[in-house]
């Protein structure tokens, strides 16, 4: 059996290939291009991530099957007729709508969207980027007009183009402040609420089933599973039971716990409900999210202002921690994500003095990480009894300080995944029906145990997230 998993992510396309139950290498690995027009925009070039999807299949020969991940709230319009993008995709982290939010704050509808959509009233989501869509572009009027105008995440743009059927999964659509929570359907209310046409959003369906065949080497190959990111990542890690958690420390930090067949409304604690994924004739199954926007942005950041040129270097320091120094980092460099949802927070140090060196930044800049995940950790911990094992994975969990801090600061056993694509292994599970050997996983992972109890710093820690907060407001 050869399985191709798409992870199609913030900065890279990547194409995991499976064979033989369970062996695994990337086959294609292609970076795109970020444009950032004005303060706060952030966008991809649809036709750029059509064009590396295309690439990573035609790299593979005798696939049986394809599943794609998708960034989750990343979003576009295009034709319905001719499937060209009629816009950028908006990116996540894009806040254009921000103004679009505090209005509707003002006019006290924070608690509807949550009641609805399980979501707070934020512009991460999708919602308020398809409306500017709408109010914006004029071709999306046009089409509109016409009844051919598509609106939609990454996700449906790439199926209903290279696949040829315009839906998107549930998971996917639970992150748009669109539908019901609840029901699983697009909500007319949230709809005219946010101002977007219903009639242009695609059909909502599970995570597995028939999402249509792409054309490769002159072969249809069917697509079987379709799925956020974060929620590939979650199964690929082998969560399942109510309970279990992972955080991938990515270009920001997410964490997920399964909390099971009911959805938990928990906005008010800063957290995110979540469908994790559904089968094909099956309940979903649920989840909470929390979000830290800046990750191993913040690392890259640091190096590109020249804090460290190696990753050796700052895999261990001589001095006692950061924190402990009274040296702290915020890493608020794009906002504050759970539980704070703040995005005019700024990116805060304090505590600098005379005799603070670029490696003592770069320990406090791992320790802010470690402490911003811990924060939503804690959140979470207020709502369901999280299991004493978190599994991680990510860029920055290759560094022995860094895992070991998190070890200390949730008091808890952390399990770091040495396989680096556990998002696109979490998308081949799901798109090959379970059948891959998960001992090949497990079998690579690093243990870190408590040392020593740091949980007393989280309160610090908290202290100079107060500076951060409402800075550039």
């Amino acid at each position: 059996m050869a399985i191709l998993a798409i992870d199609q992510g913030t900065t890279s396309t990547r194409g995991l290939l499976v064979e033989n139950l369970g062996v695994t290498r990337i086959i294609k690995s292609l970076e795109h291009s970020q444009f950032y027009p004005e303060s706060g925009w952030v966008e991809h070039d649809a036709e750029e991530l059509i064009q590396n999807i295309q690439m990573c299949i035609d790299s593979c020969d005798d696939l049986e099957a394809i599943g794609i991940d998708n960034q989750g709230e990343s979003c576009l319009a295009w034709n319905g007729e001719t499937k060209k993008a009629i816009t950028p995709v908006i990116v996540w982290q894009d806040n254009r709508t921000h103004l679009t939010i505090e209005k509707l704050k003002s006019e006290n509808l924070q608690d509807l969207v949550l009641e609805k959509a399980g979501l707070p009233l934020v512009s991460y989501f999708s919602a308020t980027k398809l409306a500017w869509i709408v109010k914006n572009v004029p071709e999306a009027s046009r089409l509109l007009s016409l009844g051919k105008l598509r609106l939609g995440t990454s996700d449906a743009f790439f199926l209903d183009r290279l696949a040829g059927r315009f839906v998107t999964d549930i998971s996917t659509a639970s992150r748009t402040s669109l539908m019901n929570i609840q029901t699983g359907q697009w909500d007319k209310d949230l709809c005219d609420l946010f101002g977007v046409p219903i009639q242009a959003l695609p059909e909502i369906v599970s995570t597995t089933g028939d999402f249509g065949r792409i054309m490769s080497k002159g072969r249809l190959i069917p697509v079987t599973a379709s799925i956020v990111d974060q929620q590939a990542a979650l199964y690929g890690h082998g969560c399942r039971n109510p309970g279990d958690a992972k955080i991938t420390f990515g270009t920001g930090a997410f964490a997920l716990v399964v909390t099971g067949d009911t959805p938990h409304q928990s906005g008010k604690q800063g957290l995110l409900s979540t469908v994790a994924w559904q089968f094909e004739g099956e309940k979903p199954v649920y989840a909470l999210d929390g979000g830290v926007y800046s990750a191993g942005s913040a690392i890259n950041w640091a190096r590109s202002l020249g804090l460290f040129e190696t990753y050796d270097q700052i895999c261990r320091f001589e001095k006692p921690s950061a924190i402990e120094r009274d040296l702290a980092f915020v890493p608020a460099l794009s906002g504050l994500g759970c539980p704070y949802w703040d995005r005019t927070a700024g990116g805060v140090w304090i505590g600098l003095s005379l005799d603070t060196r670029k490696s003592d930044l770069m320990q406090s800049i791992l320790e802010g990480i470690v402490f911003r995940a811990a924060e939503v950790i804690a959140a979470m911990s207020e709502f369901i009894s999280i299991k004493n094992e978190i599994s991680i994975d990510g860029g920055v969990t290759a560094n022995p300080y860094f895992c070991q801090f998190l070890a200390d600061v949730l008091n808890r056993r952390i399990i770091a995944q040495s396989l680096a694509e556990l998002t696109a292994f979490g998308t081949a599970k799901l798109t090959a029906g379970n059948n891959i050997d998960q001992k090949m996983r497990d079998s690579l992972a690093r243990q870190y145990q408590p040392e020593t109890d740091r949980r007393q710093y989280l309160e610090k820690f908290k202290d100079a997230v107060t500076r951060s907060i409402e800075w550039r407001s």
